[in-house]
């Protein structure tokens, strides 16, 4: 630990203005050899944006402020330079090329030469096994493609290419937010490896377990601000950093209220979904179960145990056949494509945002209103009421609490946080009664969390129903009035909140309890 109090960056009055908002508003903090420097805040708190800065992606002078690298003032021009002065950033979009092979991925641009000037393939190949080598990994060869491994290990080549290119700064952005326990596992001791060969580690997160149990010290950055001074993780409760992320304490992030359970509205029978990429196989297997009016219903289980394939299933969005029945309000319905869905009063909120849940290009306004334009249009015709419109998006945006500088922005620019909201706000006003919410809270920070909690408390008080997949069991335990559970495709448990704990939901997601014990 010799070398664990040398300052390695120190990054002091760091302001960055957008359009209409300052990201960053005078943000100091310094960072340490040979430690984890946890960074957290909530979406939109600045934390990417700082990370831009400090990487080059902003170049100087589009911020003010001053960069310190090991006590030398930097103003980085591009990202190369950055990438010159031993810092390397890990964003949660690997950039990574698919169809080249591992080593290839390593040493772009700077793969090594024979006398000829062409590629040394035995030579590229040795120095990426020697760098898999030294970070303890097994698990893939330099000769894979990039696109045939998980993103786990994907991760783990962009960690080699960073050491290639002897970076002393590695910045890593949300870095587990796809990875299985064991892959997270598996980064941790990569992790804890080059914090003592001295590498200043900056780890962006939302996962409060994490971040106990891997940094050292932790700096909270709230509106653009840091907010108190780095502080030794030892010396301060998780209760104390929300509380300073969302500037309130969050004893209780769920809605204390008690809903009271209306009728059945959804009965699903034996559903099968046959796997698509495994001939024979099932996806989804003899899966039956109910939901109400007014309740919250929770479907938790492992990665991959089915519950995505589950909810695509009833919305008419699953790519593998299905199989059995689906009964609204006691009568059966053929539901073929989610607009067959849509017309049954169910929405379904995806996992992933980007791919299916939004159009990146479009306003705010748009994306509102995609999914249910009669909402906004007039006559027989359909034309759309333009005041109508803004008038509705506006509600939502209030009622969201979205933080953007106008309807009219693009979904693009927004914090993850806030592009889930435009998304529920899109199915709101489509007004279900089957509401599928497949990992809402994904990628989003605390305080957009207790929103989105709220409003699906509202909803049910409504007598929406409410079908949740989750993986955060607090959230699954928090929330719900009834829980599932699945693994490898079945509903192998089903309890009441009341009656059940984190442990007993994980022996029936891992198959440690067999159910019906």
């Amino acid at each position: 630990m010799g070398h664990a109090s040398e300052v390695v960056l120190r990054m002091e009055h760091i302001v960055k203005e957008f359009p209409g908002v300052r990201a960053l508003d005078n943000v100091n903090f310094e960072a340490r050899a040979g430690e984890v420097l946890a960074l957290v805040g909530e979406n939109g708190a600045g934390k990417s944006t700082l990370m831009k800065v400090l990487g080059g992606v902003w170049p100087y002078p589009s911020y003010q402020g001053d960069i310190f690298i090991q006590g030398e003032s930097r103003r980085f021009y591009n990202t190369r330079e950055a990438e010159q002065s031993g810092i390397a950033i890990i964003y949660q979009e690997l950039n990574l090329i698919p169809e080249l092979s591992v080593a290839e991925n390593i040493f772009l641009d700077r793969q090594p030469t024979n006398r000829l000037g062409a590629i040394d393939w035995r030579r590229l190949n040795a120095d990426t096994q020697a760098l898999l080598d030294e970070l303890g990994i097994r698990d893939f060869t330099p000769t894979d493609q990039v696109r045939s491994i998980t993103v786990g290990k994907q991760q783990m080549v962009e960690i080699a290419k960073a050491l290639s290119k002897r970076a002393r700064i590695l910045v890593l952005d949300e870095p587990t937010s796809a990875l299985t326990d064991r892959e997270v596992a598996d980064l941790f001791r990569i992790i804890r490896k080059l914090k003592q060969d001295g590498v200043c580690l900056c780890y962006i997160s939302h996962k409060m377990e994490e971040i106990k149990a891997i940094a050292d010290r932790v700096v909270v950055l709230r509106d653009g601000q840091t907010i108190g001074e780095v502080t030794p993780i030892a010396d301060i409760s998780l209760e104390r950093i929300i509380a300073r992320m969302v500037g309130r304490d969050i004893r209780d992030m769920f809605p204390a209220g008690t809903r009271q359970r209306g009728d059945k509205i959804l009965e699903v029978r034996n559903l099968d979904v046959d796997h698509p990429d495994l001939p024979g196989e099932k996806a989804v297997r003899d899966a039956s179960f109910c939901a109400y009016r007014g309740e919250i219903l929770g479907i938790c289980g492992l990665m991959g145990a089915g519950r995505t394939e589950l909810v695509s299933a009833i919305f008419g969005a699953c790519p593998g056949a299905v199989h059995g029945d689906v009964l609204i309000e006691g009568k059966k319905v053929e539901i073929r494509s989610p607009t067959d869905a849509i017309d049954h009063g169910i929405a379904l909120l995806t996992e992933d945002r980007k791919a299916l849940g939004l159009f990146l290009g479009q306003s705010i306004a748009f994306n509102t209103t995609i999914a249910s334009l009669q909402t906004i249009s007039r006559g027989l015709l359909g034309v759309i009421d333009a005041g109508r419109e803004r008038a509705l998006v506006e509600n939502y945006v209030a009622q969201l609490g979205v933080k953007a500088p106008g309807i009219d922005t693009s979904v693009e620019t927004l914090s993850g946080g806030n592009q889930q909201k435009v998304i529920l706000g899109k199915w709101l006003n489509a007004s279900p009664t089957i509401f599928i919410l497949d990992e809402p809270t994904r990628g989003i920070d605390i305080g957009a969390k207790v929103e989105i909690y709220k409003l699906l408390d509202r909803l049910a008080g409504e007598g929406v129903a409410i079908i949740m997949v989750s993986s955060e069991l607090p959230e699954i335990l928090g929330m719900s009035d009834r829980i599932l559970v699945m693994r490898e495709g079945a509903i192998v448990a089903e309890f009441t909140r009341e009656e059940t704990t984190r442990e007993a939901i994980m022996e029936c997601a891992t198959g440690a309890r067999r159910t019906g014990e």
